[in-house]
């Protein structure tokens, strides 16, 4: 990533920090109740990102530059189907999965959504995000296992292990540093959401609206594809 944005997302979240207190896990009950919605339908999800799977999906440093440091670091692929970006909705992949995109019109506090697709052997280092407006849900499709049944994809946050198979969803907190490693030789897929904060202080409620409307401003002016 750049000197600059990471100079800029640095000091964003370091305002954010100073004003939210919140651990890097959260309950996912009492901050996206909307959850359980994704998680009962995992298996209609996953029988769509399949479907797209061999399509064209873009890399994720096709989609953000500014992210070739931890997509383009190895050689293989992280690709993201991207649904809705930043509250701009991608009609053309909307259509293509429509039980995702009915659960998604239902939930406004979701502002992104993109199935990511995690190469064999990929690992996605260590990095942070810059808002806590935005915490990061995760629900697995397909997570490949290890011989000895547990899910081969290692998630580190804040230091911590975690992992989650099929149908499992964690939601976090993603200015703690996280990164990731698919350790299977079959890709792992998963849907990510980025989801709005709520009960927020005043402050930080109108820094988060700036922040996204700022991205996207700055994504219309780039004329982002999400096609690959």
């Amino acid at each position: 990533m750049s000197s600059a944005y990471d100079l800029g997302t640095g000091l964003v979240r370091r305002i954010y920090e100073k004003r939210i207190d919140a651990p890097a896990i959260l309950d996912a009950g009492t901050h996206f109740p909307n959850a359980t919605k994704f998680t009962a339908a995992w298996q209609a999800i996953r029988d769509e990102a399949l479907s797209v799977q061999h399509g064209k999906v873009p890399r994720f440093h096709d989609i953000m530059p500014e992210q070739a440091e931890i997509s383009a670091n190895d050689g293989l692929d992280w690709r993201m189907f991207v649904l809705k970006a930043y509250d701009l909705p991608v009609p053309e992949n909307l259509v293509r999965m429509p039980v995702l995109s009915r659960l998604l019109a239902g939930c406004p506090e979701v502002k992104s959504a993109a199935i990511s697709f995690l190469a064999p052997r990929k690992h996605i280092p260590s990095h942070r995000g810059p808002s806590r407006g935005i915490m990061r849900f995760h629900l697995g499709l397909a997570i490949p296992r290890q011989a000895d049944g547990r899910p081969a994809t290692i998630m580190m946050i804040n230091h911590q292990e975690r992992r989650i198979a099929d149908g499992e969803c964690m939601l976090w907190d993603d200015t703690f540093p996280h990164e990731v490693t698919n350790h299977a030789d079959q890709p792992r897929i998963a849907l990510l959401l980025d989801v709005w904060r709520p009960r927020m202080p005043l402050d930080m409620e109108i820094l988060s609206r700036l922040i996204v409307r700022g991205v996207q401003t700055g994504m219309r002016h780039r004329g982002v594809s999400f096609s690959g």
